[in-house]
């Protein structure tokens, strides 16, 4: 048996072939060099195509940037133009034959992916926070994937963390403003603007700064950096406060793209998130890393492949 696993994200597709245990048989990745609309799902089918050929694949998982409404097999990407309500389903079915397809969001296949491969084995009450480019949750309750009335349960990028409201939350959500992969880069100047302090990041024009800057610059003692991880930490840890609050789960898992190089702070974001958790609840829970990183989401749509076969 082989698993076809796409991973769609704003700019590449990661594709896996995995067996039924998990083990990866093929890797790779196709850029999508700033394609829109059809284009990307024209990208889609054609892997899907050459692996099927190459490939006895018997199931195939699909990740997505955005909503995947289950009933109508449509999908919703906010980074990818004219992905507004896409028949994402209809057109990788087309190509596929009678093979079974899943199409599911990356917040859903990132925690589906540790369930299956990572650290969320046997965990039946876990969340993946995933921080990259932007913010998103997977979580699961009492073993099952919290979709929400229209599958948009986990969007926790639009948490509101501090008032008063501002238009600029309306795209992307106050938490997602300031603690994600584009957040902390307009977090950083506005400290800049408003501190005086010498800072290593006044070297960078403002057109290119990016989180990976405040994070080498933080490594080199820059005193503004370190206000920028602060605050950050600050917003992960009322956030996982909220979630732990909520949901009462076992373990909070930390991925994505600036999870990563924010590992270091995992302790510190439960000291913050203790002061403002329910109490009970935050002693209950473990803040971890995820162990499978940037291939989170593709585990998690070759475990969507997975789920269709019922071989588990």
């Amino acid at each position: 048996m082989a698993l076809l696993a796409l991973d769609l994200g704003g700019t590449k597709i990661a594709i896996a072939v995995f067996s039924a245990t998990g083990q990866i048989l093929c890797h790779d990745t196709v850029l999508l060099n700033k394609a829109t609309g059809q284009m990307v799902g024209r990208l889609i089918t054609t892997q899907v195509e050459k692996y099927i050929q190459d490939y006895t694949i018997d199931s195939i998982g699909i990740s997505i940037p955005g909503i995947s409404r289950q009933k109508s097999g449509t999908v919703w990407a906010p980074n990818i133009s004219g992905w507004d309500d896409y028949p994402l389903m209809k057109e990788v079915k087309y190509v596929s034959g009678d093979r079974y397809v899943s199409i599911d969001s990356d917040r859903a296949c990132s925690i589906f992916g540790e369930q299956w491969q990572g650290n969320a084995k046997d965990c039946e009450d876990v969340i993946f926070m995933a921080v990259g480019t932007g913010i998103g949750a997977g979580i699961v309750v009492n073993g099952n994937l919290l979709r929400g009335a229209d599958d948009i349960a986990g969007a926790i990028g639009w948490m509101a963390l501090r008032k008063p409201f501002e238009s600029k939350y309306i795209s992307c959500g106050c938490f997602e403003h300031y603690a994600s992969g584009e957040g902390m880069p307009r977090l950083t100047l506005k400290i800049l603007q408003s501190n005086d302090e010498p800072s290593i990041l006044r070297d960078v024009h403002p057109d290119q700064l990016k989180a990976h800057h405040v994070f080498n610059a933080y490594e080199k003692n820059d005193k503004l950096a370190a206000i920028v991880i602060k605050e950050c930490i600050t917003y992960w840890g009322m956030a996982s406060a909220n979630l732990v609050s909520i949901f009462n789960p076992r373990k909070i898992i930390f991925g994505g793209g600036i999870f990563g190089p924010a590992d270091k702070f995992i302790d510190k974001i439960k000291e913050e998130a203790t002061k403002w958790a329910q109490p009970i609840s935050i002693t209950k829970v473990d803040f971890e890393k995820s162990v499978l990183g940037a291939n989170a989401a593709v585990y998690g749509a070759g475990y969507l492949a997975l789920k269709n076969t019922n071989k588990i």
